[in-house]
């Protein structure tokens, strides 16, 4: 004879509703800034303040600099930078192998190229 009431027992497993964990998306200031003006910012090279079209020229400028070119060839290909799209993974990385002075003789290059 089957036990009628162990039969009618549900899992208590697939009974209970797990929390979902969701990151909170990011805030909308981050996602106002396009990441080569975030790169610059971080790299020294712009203020923040500068807005975003003349901000797009100096990282043209900075990715067409034969120092920063050199490096760009230099980078592996699988790698990756949290929040950077591919685009501009590669001067991404350029810039973050530079040391400082390279990045200053970098600043000095494209702001002689501005004027």
């Amino acid at each position: 004879m089957v036990n009628r009431a162990a039969l009618r027992k549900t899992c208590q497993h697939s009974a209970m509703k797990h929390p979902k964990h969701s990151k909170a998306p990011p805030t909308p200031s981050v996602l106002a800034v396009p990441s080569y003006h975030r790169i610059l910012v971080k790299h020294g090279l712009i203020e923040k303040t500068l807005s975003i079209p003349d901000a797009y020229k100096v990282f043209l400028r900075v990715g067409a600099d034969p120092e920063v070119e050199k490096l760009r060839r230099k980078v592996e290909r699988g790698s990756k930078i949290k929040h950077v799209p591919a685009l501009y993974l590669a001067t991404a990385m350029a810039l973050q192998g530079m040391t400082k002075q390279e990045l200053e003789a970098l600043k000095g290059r494209i702001e002689k190229k501005r004027v």
